[in-house]
């Protein structure tokens, strides 16, 4: 499994006119073959920045996941919000085990 940990900041107000763009980026992204799972959140102590948690099965899905056109929508749905991604992190891991 592929584990990816991105951020983002985004001025003051601009979250709003994404919103609509990252809801539909969500579940398009939720849709794909190889998805685990793909979510947008906010920091609670800083609302100018959001992290992002996508998990795929393996690196051909998330390959194949750049390459499709919601990411090419998404893309430019933002462009103009002042959305910026200041960091994407991938990491290779097992399945995981459950802390409870």
């Amino acid at each position: 499994m592929l584990i990816v940990l991105a951020k983002a900041t985004v001025p003051e107000g601009a979250l709003d006119a994404a919103r609509d763009a990252i809801a539909t980026m969500v579940a398009a992204s939720r849709a794909e073959e190889g998805c685990i799972d793909y979510t947008f959140t906010t920091d609670v102590l800083d609302p100018t920045s959001l992290h992002i948690v996508e998990k795929w099965r393996d690196k051909d899905a998330l390959a194949f996941h750049f390459t499709t056109p919601h990411m090419a929508a998404f893309q430019a749905a933002i462009a103009g919000t002042g959305v910026q991604v200041t960091e994407a992190l991938k990491f290779e891991t097992d399945d995981g085990a459950s802390l409870f």
